[in-house]
């Protein structure tokens, strides 16, 4: 059992370094930048725009994401696209945590007092101009410890990619279970990668937080 353990575990390690870090941090860079630009149309409540942009909240916070998942890589094709399983999983974790992360950035930015927003129109600055020097800095150091705890959750989540196969850490230990028949240790060897994982994520928004809080009492 020491042996299998010791053996399949650089076996599992290596694909999350080279698949599972890749695509959460790929994928959580592309639903920020989403999740900004939803935000931003939303607080500013442009017609028609903003009502997409809760449609699309409406549809991707609503739908398994699994089931996202199997419509981009298994149902498109019949529509006649074709997309490769990473940059499917990469589009499909994108849109769904965009969607969640934009009601953070969005409460984040209806934190900052109206005050701010008011103050960069007086001195000439366009809505852009003032969200980007003004809103958008204080906003999200708001945002920052939840949006750091769906980066955590985005690490976990990224196991469903096997499912188009997507050959992360899961699918490699789905295969040396196939042909080691030893379910229980190395389904409990991968939980360990993901809590190591996750665990060093932690300790990375923990010095995050500290440092947002030092440099915030220091402009105080």
């Amino acid at each position: 059992m020491l042996a299998l353990f010791l053996e399949s575990f650089p076996k599992i390690l290596v694909p999350g370094l080279l698949v599972t870090i890749p695509l959460t941090a790929i994928s959580f860079a592309l639903a920020m930048v989403i999740a900004i630009f939803v935000a931003m149309i939303r607080f500013a409540r442009i017609p028609v725009l903003s009502q997409l942009m809760q449609i699309y909240i409406w549809i991707f916070r609503g739908t398994p994401l699994l089931v996202q998942l199997f419509v981009v890589f298994y149902g498109l094709p019949h529509a006649g696209l074709l997309i490769d399983p990473f940059p499917a999983a990469v589009l499909v974790f994108s849109l769904n945590e965009g969607a969640y992360c934009a009601e953070t950035v969005r409460a984040a930015i209806e934190a900052v007092p109206q005050g701010q927003l008011e103050a960069g129109y007086c001195v000439g600055m366009t809505y852009l101009q003032t969200m980007r020097r003004i809103i958008l800095p204080q906003a999200m150091r708001t945002a920052f410890p939840p949006l750091s705890n769906s980066l955590i959750a985005m690490v976990k989540d990224t196991s469903l990619a096997a499912n188009i196969t997507v050959t992360e850490m899961l699918m490699v230990t789905q295969r040396i279970v196939a042909r080691t028949y030893e379910p229980l240790l190395l389904y409990v060897e991968v939980g360990l990668i993901y809590l190591i994982f996750s665990t060093v994520f932690t300790f990375l928004q923990r010095a995050g937080e500290k440092k947002l809080n030092t440099y915030m009492e220091r402009e105080a």
